[in-house]
């Protein structure tokens, strides 16, 4: 494909993102089967382009005079990203063979006249409603924490499945197949991988294995914290309230295995327990002895179809539930739950570093019906809850009507509820030693905030509780 060809493609890629509601990441793969004849430099530059747009979309849409369809927008970035003058835009519009159509008087005007004095929330690349919504939380951070948000290439996190392998064999496995992992700085089985060049992760024999999965360290942190400190018995009953995908699921699960799952060489049989249960292949893939009974929960059944491979793989179990939009479906677990996590519904804002396009997507009505719905799903999980046990409230939200004013109205309804400090969790060993003083730091008492800028994770916030009465 020629470059010209290449800004035509990445038009119309950006203009079926807008049309839809599916990730930029599925529109492009989905162009690229439609479209074979595009090689992988030309898949690649397309997706490169597309991304910039996204990230940059406010201040080209500005640029523009408020057009927002994908060709003003490449038009825009060429001159504004890539800093390409006229004459060089105007070669690359020439209308010649599959590239874009030569461009309008408007478009030259526009182009020729600079951006001028850009807003406040144009220049800080969000939406003009999440920028007031960073002003209040952030105070004088708020600009540097809304840049690293929708900072490109992120990293590509992983969670070492300690109950199958120990961190250092598979950070050496991982070399050995050519990668660059490195020890994440605060989740004790994390390894991080830089995103360029992008890693095909699932093509690994460790993935295959379920010796890691893809997990932010931000999301491994949260989960962590969740089971600190508590002493799971073949009694005890952890609830995954708003399972999902099944990435804390799993995570979840590993607590409560011997020693916290730590990983421990097989020992033969008649020793009693080992992470392989043995060395023969039936034995290997067997579930590993677990010191909970995990429970995870959703209302939507393919999502709990997706988890049970993923559990498979890695060796775990738990009790997949299919509950209804009211809560219904595990009632009998009413005030005998050890732990209740509810990583609850919310816009993904702590994500768009990874998602830019979802940004745009959102409106401030949205994130008020969220705030409803976290509020009746807090106050249904809180029931499973037994007396002494532990509530986790979780978003990867930055936004604080999903996250302090959730948690607030919850405690204003709830005084059985005890807030359970950040501090008091941060000695557990899934976490790292230099993590303590950083998360103690960003703590606030029982809720704690990570962010790109803060942590170099997605955006998660998190809040515990234990239940008094």
């Amino acid at each position: 494909m020629t470059p010209a060809a290449r800004l035509a493609a990445a038009a119309s890629v950006l203009d079926s993102i807008a049309q839809g509601r599916h990730p930029a990441e599925a529109v492009l793969k989905a162009w690229g089967t439609q479209n074979r004849y595009a090689g992988s430099k030309d898949r690649r530059a397309i997706a490169d382009r597309v991304y910039k747009v996204l990230r940059a979309r406010g201040r080209l849409v500005w640029a523009m005079g408020g057009r927002e369809d994908g060709r003003a927008l490449v038009i825009g970035s060429l001159s504004l990203i890539d800093g390409l003058p006229l004459e060089e835009i105007e070669t690359l519009h020439a209308g010649d063979g599959y590239g874009p159509r030569p461009l309008s008087k408007q478009e030259r005007a526009r182009l020729t006249a600079g951006e001028g004095d850009l807003p406040g929330w144009v220049a800080a690349g969000l939406p003009e409603f999440v920028v007031e919504d960073f002003r209040t939380t952030f105070g004088d951070r708020w600009a540097e924490e809304a840049r690293e948000l929708m900072a490109p290439r992120a990293p590509i996190d992983l969670r070492v499945n300690t109950a199958r392998a120990a961190v250092d064999t598979v950070k050496a496995e991982l070399v050995a197949a050519g990668l660059t992992p490195e020890p994440t700085p605060f989740s004790a089985s994390g390894l991080r991988l830089p995103s360029e060049p992008p890693p095909n992760v699932q093509a690994q024999d460790a993935f295959k294995g379920g010796r890691i999965e893809i997990q932010d360290e931000g999301s491994q942190i949260v989960t962590w914290l969740a089971g600190a400190g508590l002493s799971f018995t073949p009694d005890s009953i952890v609830i995954d309230y708003c399972a999902g995908g099944g990435g804390k699921t799993l995570a979840l699960a590993v607590q409560g295995l011997p020693d916290a799952g730590a990983y421990r060489p097989a020992a033969p049989k008649s020793s009693g327990w080992s992470p392989t249960g043995g060395d023969d292949e039936t034995a290997r893939k067997a579930p590993l002895a677990s010191g909970m009974r995990l429970i995870a929960c959703d209302v939507v059944q393919k999502r709990l179809d997706n988890i049970r491979p993923r559990l498979e793989r890695a060796g775990v179990a738990a009790d997949l539930r299919l509950i209804g939009q009211n809560g219904g479906g595990v009632e009998e677990f009413n005030g005998k739950a050890d732990l209740v996590f509810v990583d609850a519904p919310c816009t993904g804002s702590g994500t768009w570093r990874r998602r830019p396009e979802d940004a745009w997507r959102l409106k401030a009505d949205e994130v008020e019906r969220l705030h409803a719905l976290q509020l009746r799903i807090l106050g249904q999980a809180a029931q499973l809850v037994k007396p002494d046990g532990r509530l986790v409230y979780v978003t990867c939200s930055m936004l604080t009507q999903e996250n302090e004013a959730t948690t607030d109205a919850f405690e204003a309804a709830h005084a059985d509820f005890a807030p359970v400090a950040i501090a008091d969790l941060l000695a557990t060993d899934t976490l790292t030693a230099g993590a303590r003083e950083t998360l103690a730091r960003l703590a606030s008492g029982h809720r704690i905030r990570l962010s790109p800028a803060s942590t170099n994770t997605d955006g998660f916030f998190a809040a515990v509780y234990e239940r008094t009465s």
